[in-house]
């Protein structure tokens, strides 16, 4: 409930509103307080101060006197004779204000020269005790006329005026989903009035959780609101939704709830679930649980009302698989040279994607081994994804066979006084590797894929034949390089040199007999143009510088 702020409510109560009724002045007091009838008589010489009222059909009765520079006396003998009192101005001072008081009060001044009345209708005015919803309904039907709630305004003068609201919009009859009816109740001691307002209202799904009142604006001032009052708003199922509760993705073996959702209010409570050809009646609960689902229930599931099979909802499921087959799988051994076949096979209830590693190094694509070397050893390590989902499969592939060397070299030393030689193989297991001759410095590299690489530094005297040789289970391989001392090498060298001086010789001189022959035939013959003398003169240039350069070689 709520009132205006106090300051006006008090300020209501103890001013006095006058107003002009039928010629008479009216006076309006608020019930149960003190009011003040006021004498409207200006007489300075007045002698006697006389107040009376009208007790009905023409017959007035007395309440007090006063004379000059005495004090007032009560003459009443009925119900005023302890509630009147004059104050200081001549208003007569009436307490605890009454229906009954709702009359014609006169002041009448006596004076020297002539007597006055001053006439005075009293109203009074009370405001409801208080609004409050009774008789509330416990539900309200969509589209049915039900009785809210009846809204009491109780002791009021006059008659309290009942607004319902909803949402604190106020309610109108329309003589279809809002009906109205007001009747007000005259209590026959205190003459106060009670307005009853019942409301007869037909609900809508949107008027769950609205907030329903009623409320006065008194003539006395203040407005008043009842507290507000919500309803259970009923409606028959209209919609019905299946949710598939599961983890994601749905795979084998996991658990599957179906809930049935309904829009009806109260909610149903007992459901039909399809569970493909067969049919679950469940009660007391809006769920159904399947356990340990395989790939086989997969498909489409409903629920339907017990009391309406008619309404209905479905939802698909699909259960998840992906099942793969690696052959041959697990530690395979094959020959060098010989052909290997993967084969992948995958039973999978979507599109998967496939992705090859070996050795944990990601590979472009799908590998294939029709002559196995031995670089394809090492760890195959396939992963087939489709989703979330996702399986391995994986080979160990060891490619054995006899050793081969694959390349015997030799360099130079770095300080130039030694040689190096370098004897590369291949084969698996690893294989052994001996020189015919002892070296020094012996390296040898890390065994990796099939391959090897053995080294050994050798100060050789004279010219000889050193054999590399590589053995393993499986075979044996020997290649053999001829290795000359550093003085046969030498003596190679200055023969070199000198080959090389008389080639440049005998270039140099072939080059300058064919530019005479050159010359002397351009001397016989005739050039009709000056173009083509100077191209002779060009070519002629280019023969000598050519000449020149080549004996600049042969000096040195």
């Amino acid at each position: 409930m709520h009132l205006l702020s106090a300051c006006c409510v008090c300020a209501l109560l103890i001013t006095t509103l006058l107003s002009r009724v039928s010629g008479l002045d009216t006076v309006i007091g608020i019930y149960g307080e003190t009011l003040e009838i006021p004498c409207n008589i200006k007489a300075d010489d007045a002698i006697i101060t006389k107040w009376k009222y009208d007790k009905g059909e023409g017959l007035p009765g007395d309440l007090l006197v006063k004379q000059t520079n005495q004090n007032a006396v009560i003459t009443a003998t009925d119900e005023y004779k302890d509630r009147v009192s004059m104050a200081e101005n001549s208003s007569l001072l009436l307490s605890a204000a009454r229906l009954t008081d709702q009359r014609t009060f006169t002041c009448m001044v006596v004076a020297s020269a002539d007597i006055t009345e001053y006439p005075v209708n009293v109203v009074i005015y009370k405001m409801p005790e208080g609004l409050e919803i009774s008789d509330k309904a416990e539900e309200l039907e969509i589209g049915k006329l039900t009785k809210l709630g009846t809204c009491v305004a109780q002791d009021a003068n006059p008659a309290a005026n009942i607004t319902w609201l909803k949402n604190n919009k106020p309610l109108v009859a329309d003589g279809k989903g809002i009906s109205i009816q007001a009747s007000v109740l005259v209590d026959p001691v205190t003459g106060l009035s009670t307005t009853s307002s019942i409301l007869e209202y037909s609900a809508e799904k949107e008027d769950t959780n609205a907030q329903f009142t009623c409320s006065t604006q008194h003539t006395g001032g203040a407005e008043l609101v009842s507290s507000p009052a919500t309803f259970t708003i009923t409606y028959s199922t209209e919609n019905i939704v299946l949710q598939v509760i599961a983890q994601d993705p749905l795979v084998e073996g996991d658990n599957v709830t179906l809930k049935c959702v309904a829009d009806g209010n109260p909610a149903p409570t007992s459901f039909n679930f399809h569970l493909k050809e067969e049919m679950v009646k469940v009660e007391n609960a809006d769920t159904y649980t399947i356990m340990n689902v395989s790939r086989d229930a997969s498909g489409e599931y409903k629920c339907s009302l017990i009391d309406n099979p008619m309404l209905e909802a479905s939802e698909d499921i699909t259960v998840n698989y992906l099942d793969i087959n690696l052959s041959p799988s697990g530690n395979i051994v094959k020959r060098a040279g010989e052909a290997l076949n993967l084969t992948l096979r995958i039973d999978a209830s979507g599109e998967p994607k496939v992705s090859w590693t070996k050795d944990n190094v990601k590979m472009d694509k799908e590998p294939k081994f029709k002559t196995l070397s031995y670089s394809d050893s090492g760890r195959y390590e396939c992963e087939v994804a489709m989703g979330l989902l996702s399986r391995k499969a994986s080979v160990e592939l060891l490619v054995e066979g006899a050793p081969v060397i694959k390349q015997l070299s030799k360099r130079r030393g770095e300080d130039g006084q030694h040689k190096v030689l370098i004897c590369e193989a291949e084969g698996s297991p690893k294989p052994a590797v001996t020189w015919s001759i002892n070296g020094t410095s012996p390296d040898e590299s890390p065994f990796v894929n099939g391959k090897i690489t053995h080294k050994i530094t050798v100060v050789p005297s004279a010219n000889l034949t050193v054999s590399c040789t590589v053995t393993n289970e499986f075979g044996m391989d020997t290649r053999a390089i001829n290795v000359s001392s550093y003085q046969s090498e030498d003596s190679d060298q200055t023969k070199l040199v000198v080959g090389v001086v008389v080639g440049l010789l005998i270039a140099t001189m072939i080059i300058g007999l064919a530019y005479w022959v050159y010359m002397k035939k351009s001397k016989q013959g005739s050039w009709k143009t000056g173009e083509k003398e100077n191209g002779s003169s060009e070519e002629e240039k280019k023969l000598e510088e050519k000449v020149e350069e080549n004996s600049q070689k042969a000096e040195v």
